[in-house]
């Protein structure tokens, strides 16, 4: 895992430039809860990590940081902490972006963690929409980007629709 102090992240880049910025945001991640009403720092992550559904080497190094984060407290953890690296993976393949060398055993090892983070994180209140985020990462955590795409999509009409068309085949 590239260490925040790194000066790497200097020559890494985002949606918006130069990711020297990513450390301090990935740093304020740490307070559990996260602020209520706050879209910091997790808005700034999306927006750089994974502008529009592009992702960049610097989204790969972020995901380790925030697997080790969400591993810290997964009870007390937003959705966040396990759809963002879902998204970053889901972006990822879409799109055929190549992990960098020096960054991949990193972020393929802590994507591996997602099923048991999720079981852990299950003992908290679950809102119907946040059971997709959690599915989703359920199935990028056993490699399976495209079901964690699709599943993305579904919510209670989607999957009523779906079962009557698979039960009239």
């Amino acid at each position: 895992m590239l260490s925040l102090d790194s000066p790497e992240w200097g020559r890494m880049q985002h949606a918006y430039g130069s990711a020297e910025d990513i450390p301090n945001l990935l740093r304020q991640l740490t307070t559990f809860p996260p602020p209520e009403g706050e879209g910091e720092p997790w808005f700034s992550i999306w927006s750089a990590l994974a502008h529009q559904g592009d992702v960049y080497p610097a989204s790969f190094a972020a995901v380790p940081h925030i697997m080790k984060i969400f591993s810290s407290a997964p009870d007390r953890s937003t959705y966040d902490f396990f759809f963002f690296p879902a998204w970053v993976e889901i972006c990822r393949h879409r799109h055929g972006t190549v992990v960098p060398d020096e960054l991949s055993i990193a972020y393929y090892e802590s994507l591996s963690e997602l099923p048991r983070l999720i079981a852990a994180a299950a003992s908290q209140e679950w809102f119907a929409e946040s059971l997709p985020y959690a599915l989703s990462a359920f199935a990028v955590g056993k490699g399976f980007p495209v079901i964690a795409e699709a599943v993305l999509e579904i919510d209670n009409e989607v999957a009523t629709e779906f079962l009557k068309w698979f039960h009239s085949r």
